[in-house]
């Protein structure tokens, strides 16, 4: 809810998706290279959910059963070309699903963390904390969100859910390292070039 504060957007009534190819996944050990064709790229922190069975048309109460895993990822934005897309009314995919916008760190099953109702997790850029949040603080939760997207595309094994971002969003520049961390564990370490 304070990023959509920090931004000016309206409090969404339904959860929002886009989808990002697998093209967007960085791989590990991998830097993230600026693209050229953005001046502007800001990060987003978020809670990923992986997905372990085909999902199409689910209930919210049983969505938890389609999910196994967590981790922490990076979703890159060019917010200056969202910017001028959402000007224009156009889809926003080119500012979110360029090659390598989707960076992400190991996966945590579900059943071994420690708090399920309020996972930690957060981001520090160049050593110092630039986001931290709590999966309680999300506008929806993660079965809320799992049962709207299966009503739309359907889920399959290994897809990966991104689930929304805390405050703190903020430009990325070339030179900075970004950490990524899930109940304080670090999960990913990667550098932009």
């Amino acid at each position: 809810m304070a990023h959509v504060k920090e931004l000016d957007n309206d409090l969404p009534t339904q959860p929002m998706f886009f989808m990002k190819p697998d093209t967007a996944l960085l791989p590990e050990g991998e830097a993230f290279v600026y693209p050229d064709f953005s001046n502007q790229v800001h990060y987003e922190t978020e809670l990923v959910l992986h997905i372990c069975k085909a999902a199409k048309n689910i209930d919210e109460a049983e969505a938890s059963r389609f999910y196994d895993a967590i981790t922490v990822g990076i979703d890159f934005t060019a917010r200056d070309l969202q910017s001028r897309c959402k000007a224009k009314g156009h889809p926003w995919e080119i500012a979110k699903a360029f090659d390598g916008s989707a960076p992400m760190g190991k996966f945590k099953k579900i059943n071994e963390l420690r708090c399920c109702e309020n996972i930690e997790f957060g981001m520090k850029l160049n050593g110092s904390w630039a986001q931290q949040g709590h999966s309680s603080d999300m506008i929806f939760g993660f079965n809320k969100l799992i049962a709207h997207v299966s009503r739309f595309v359907t889920l399959q094994p290994g897809d990966c859910v991104f689930t929304g971002t805390p405050q703190g969003v903020a430009e990325v520049h070339r030179g900075d390292r970004l950490e990524l961390f899930l109940e304080n564990e670090p999960v990913l370490d990667f550098e932009v070039k």
